[in-house]
């Protein structure tokens, strides 16, 4: 009996959904002309007086020196200057934070290349120039890791080859084998805790750093391009470390 008024129920719904369906109408289509977006499209010009005001004050904010260099910040080779400089103010702004929040001192730093959208050519540095090498909204996470599990790091580089600016950290490899790892011109203590600052990207496996995932990740709350905004700041004239962190001897 209850399966009979069950399919006695499924038969009047269906019935009800045909009827409402049959009631439908297609609303009448009309093919509408395409608007380029280019120079000939002409300004809304109410729009346009109603958005100066605030258009100005961007410009003179973003406008504004923050810095100068007297060479061109590039992110070319496996030691570029620049993302030497920017690891090398990653790894400053996370100490401060540690040695404040967790009464611990950074070991190390990094950051990826990918992450560095442009460069900064010599002369003055304007705010909007850290806008266009940094346009994400990533955060400082300072990851705490075993030495033991460190080597996870070292093998990423040995195996990628991929110029990911560090800092505090040498890794040195010879036709794709790992012949030197040190953190602070030191060799890794397997059974030290260590405190590596990169962003939140990394941190969740950006680019295929999975090791990270054997740490405890810590947020900070700052920044990256906020960062790198006040070390500019400090530094009225940048001089970029240059020394060599990533040797991958025999590189193809």
């Amino acid at each position: 009996m209850k399966n009979k008024f069950l399919l006695l129920g499924i038969a009047l719904a269906t019935l009800t959904a045909c009827k409402t369906a049959s009631t439908l109408q297609l609303a009448k289509v009309q093919s509408q002309k395409n608007i380029s977006i280019n120079d000939e499209l002409k300004n809304d010009e109410e729009f346009v007086k109603v958005i100066e005001p605030y258009k100005q004050k961007l410009d003179k904010e973003m406008n504004q020196k923050i810095s100068h260099t007297n060479t061109d910040l590039t992110k070319q080779g496996d030691n570029s200057n620049l993302g030497n400089l920017l690891a090398d103010y990653t790894f400053e702004g996370a100490d401060v934070w540690a040695k404040k929040n967790l009464n611990k001192n950074v070991d190390a730093a990094l950051i990826n290349i990918g992450g560095i959208r442009t460069t900064i050519g010599k002369g003055d540095i304007l705010l909007k120039s850290v806008f266009e090498v940094m346009p994400f909204e990533n955060e400082v996470i300072i990851v705490k890791m075993k030495g033991s599990d460190l080597q996870g790091l070292f093998d990423y580089y040995a195996k990628t080859q991929v110029n990911n600016p560090v800092s505090h950290l040498y890794i040195e490899t010879n036709n794709g084998q790992l012949a030197k790892s040190q953190i602070n011109g030191k060799s890794v203590d397997p059974a030290k805790d260590y405190y590596i600052a990169t962003s939140d990207y990394l941190a969740l496996g950006g680019d295929n750093m999975k090791f990270f995932s054997k740490g405890e990740s810590i947020s900070t709350g700052i920044r990256l391009r906020d960062l790198f905004i006040e070390y500019f700041k400090k530094n009225p004239e940048v001089v970029p470390n240059t020394d060599v962190r990533l040797n991958f001897i025999g590189k193809k």
